[in-house]
């Protein structure tokens, strides 16, 4: 079997569970209180994140991982004789992948591979998931980057958003667009496709009424869904995502793994407590 060690970033919000169970290594990217800087998940979860927005009464700031931060972790694994495959935050979301492609020039090694997932959040976890699956058949990492180059196009991720307070906080909404929503409710879907995200549908009233639209645009595509995993990633929602879980459960959906994961800081901090999502992959 192929020595080949998977890595990703903290983005891709995947469980310590699976980071176990797949020997992935995490690389994490930063939050920033102004003077105060947290390695995403390292030193900092969601939770208290929140915590500190709102005892600050402003939000964090984020950054990507440095190339120093690649450079350590890929030398390591060379060392040890793996050929690294590294996939996370999309290219056009952060400017990690530019930083592992600057540190892969610095090693000056052909068994570093990069992967832009053009995604992110477990929309890249998914990618690494299957990645964990190729390798476990015996895949070669040349081969695992091509399957994965052909199926990035095809996850779905989209997630239902809660409050806009971080959307506006964040400067991606303007004010009057902010308050219009606030008062009428709106919990906008948030879609990620082609390393773009775009707004979808924009429900009025409670959060169910969005997730019950990602419910049912998912049952739609059912036979199209790819069977090996399926992702519910949230910030501090339990609740939703216990519904979801019940919801998905009345029918007979073919997937095998069915996972619930926590978004981690990064993407807390841009899309706010309470956001949920739902992502897969579409068949060919």
């Amino acid at each position: 079997m192929h020595k080949i060690k998977l890595i990703t970033d903290t983005t891709s919000d995947l469980s310590p569970d699976l980071i176990e169970a797949h020997q992935i290594t995490m690389v994490p990217l930063y939050v920033n209180f102004k003077e105060e800087t947290y390695r995403d998940l390292f030193e900092l979860n969601p939770k208290n994140m929140y915590d500190l927005v709102q005892k600050k009464g402003f939000l964090p700031k984020t950054a990507a991982a440095s190339p120093g931060d690649f450079y350590n972790v890929f030398k390591e694994y060379l060392a040890e004789g793996y050929e690294i495959i590294y996939t996370g935050i999309g290219g056009n979301f952060s400017a990690s992948l530019t930083s592992a492609n600057t540190a892969k020039k610095m090693l000056d090694s052909t068994k570093i591979h990069l992967v832009d997932s053009q995604n992110l959040s477990s929309g890249s976890g998914l990618l690494v998931l299957k990645a964990a699956k190729f390798r476990s058949e015996g895949d070669s990492a040349e081969m695992i980057v091509k399957k994965l180059e052909a199926i990035r196009s095809r996850v779905r991720s989209q997630f239902v958003i809660d409050t806009l307070e971080y959307l506006y906080k964040g400067g991606r909404l303007n004010a009057l667009s902010a308050f219009m929503g606030t008062m009428l409710r709106i919990k906008p879907i948030i879609k990620v496709h082609n390393g773009l995200m775009a707004v979808g549908k924009k429900p009025r009233g409670n959060i169910r009424i969005g997730i019950d639209l990602m419910i049912r645009e998912l049952l739609e595509l059912e036979d199209r869904v790819d069977e090996d995993f399926l992702m519910i990633t949230h910030s501090l929602a339990d609740e939703q995502a216990v519904y979801i879980k019940q919801e998905l459960a009345k029918h007979n959906l073919k997937i095998k793994h069915i996972y619930e994961t926590a978004a981690g800081c990064v993407i807390s901090s841009h899309c706010g407590k309470g956001t949920i999502g739902i992502l897969y992959i579409e068949k060919e």
